[in-house]
């Protein structure tokens, strides 16, 4: 019997884990941090052997076939043994493939994945689809592969996904954009990031689809030297115009929605989804949790939540919509981020800087010499306090980290409900 060593009991492990064992595999999970209730009991009720707290290397080594979580960096010493063996090392996504004949959309890119893959969903949904919403958001691609039988999966991707993914084909990929982030994982080397986000097209033929923003410098760039085997669909306001409503009419507002919203009129289109259900879904969809969330208005000014913007250049697409003076609170665990991306932004938009952070060196030394007002803390309720005094009537206090936040909390979902729950206290 096969040995299937599943690494990390999250949401994608857990799936995989339920999935192999569906299957016949001889199946273990191991997790070195806690794996939490909910998990420890689906592995329970599956008859899953598993252990949390450690790795113990004479119950991995011996794999077969390793899945791994994709928080798990290439250079851990456990991963680089299993390499040494040349002990195959796949993602979830890329083994739940194999038990499905579903097709898959998948979408990937530095920023607006979340809302592009939302949309996309709720469009296929609206269109009367049997459809599945799976990868960093909805449930384990596996777990519904083991439990539920879609024709369509809507998946969005992370390059840390990707990196681990082989023989997976997607039928329509989407290639939203591509802008410095996670170089922490890749040898601070832009390239290879560039080079994991275009492993979307990996084995597509012309019966496939390719999706990209023709007006990305990175992409245009990579375009001009790749020869890919799927049929090219380029949007950008420099294309034909896809979308079947005016950019007044979209319920996503902001020219960075206009852009997803027409990755996802074309994604639409190929699937050969009734203009009319396109239309109407453009013009109803209520977007994404954290992602330039309204949370309250509070003497006069209004908080939002952007904790989604994990990287400078999501940031930037927050502050480009600000249409009023602005609190900006950033900070985080720092991936290699050049913050100069939003200098020009940060100084027509912004009167006060309020960092978050454990480690605001960074922060402090690029932003100082700018004569904003800046507020320097290490936790969230001296940052709210903080920018609650600097804001005037009128005003927007705006959360977009620029970074990871992992340093004072468990996710950006959880940062941003925090912050979330504290302002509504004000």
């Amino acid at each position: 019997m096969k040995r299937i060593v599943v690494l990390g009991a999250g949401e994608s492990g857990s799936g995989a884990a339920i999935l192999a064992k569906e299957k016949g595999f001889d199946v273990f999970v191991s997790d070195c941090g806690t794996i939490t209730d909910p998990y420890r009991a689906l592995l329970d009720q599956n008859g899953v052997k598993w252990e949390d707290g450690k790795h113990s290397e004479e119950l991995i080594l011996n794999a077969d076939e390793v899945v791994k979580s994709p928080g798990i960096p290439t250079i851990a010493p456990l991963i680089q043994k299993l390499q040494a063996k040349g002990t195959p090392i796949i993602s979830e996504i890329e083994f739940a493939s194999r038990y499905t004949h579903a097709k898959m959309i998948c979408i990937t890119g530095s920023n607006g994945k979340t809302t592009t893959t939302s949309l996309i969903y709720y469009i296929l949904r609206q269109a009367g689809l049997n459809v599945g919403l799976a990868g960093n958001i909805g449930n384990s691609l596996a777990l519904q592969v083991a439990h539920e039988d879609h024709d369509y999966y809507v998946i969005e991707l992370s390059s840390f996904q990707l990196d681990n993914m082989y023989d997976f084909k997607a039928d329509v990929a989407i290639l939203l954009n591509i802008t410095p982030d996670h170089l922490d994982r890749y040898d601070f080397k832009f390239q290879n990031y560039i080079d994991a986000k275009f492993r979307i097209t990996r084995n597509q033929t012309k019966e496939d689809s390719f999706i990209y923003w023709a007006e990305d410098p990175i992409i245009d760039r990579e375009m001009k030297k790749l020869q890919l085997g799927a049929t090219l669909y380029p949007y950008g306001f420099t294309q034909p115009n896809p979308l079947p409503v005016s950019e007044e009419e979209l319920a996503l507002k902001g020219r960075h929605n206009v852009l997803n919203s027409m990755a996802a009129t074309i994604a639409a289109n190929v699937l050969k989804i009734k203009n009319e259900v396109i239309r109407e879904s453009l013009m109803t969809f209520q977007g994404v949790e954290h992602r330039l969330q309204y949370v309250a208005t509070v003497r006069g000014v209004r908080w939002i939540n952007d904790s989604k913007a994990t990287n400078v250049n999501s940031c930037w697409y927050a502050l480009e919509s600000m249409t009023t003076p602005t609190v900006l609170i950033l900070g985080g665990k720092d991936k290699g981020n050049d913050y100069s991306e939003i200098d020009e932004l940060v100084k027509e938009k912004c009167h006060t800087l309020v960092f978050m952070g454990l480690h605001n060196e960074k922060l402090r030394e690029h932003f100082g010499g700018f004569g904003l007002n800046i507020i320097d803390t290490d936790n969230l309720h001296d940052a709210i306090q903080g920018a609650y005094e600097a804001a005037q009537e009128g005003d927007t206090v705006l959360l977009s980290p620029c970074c990871a936040s992992f340093d004072l909390f468990k996710s950006y979902e959880d940062r941003g409900e925090q912050f979330m729950a504290a302002v509504r206290a004000l």
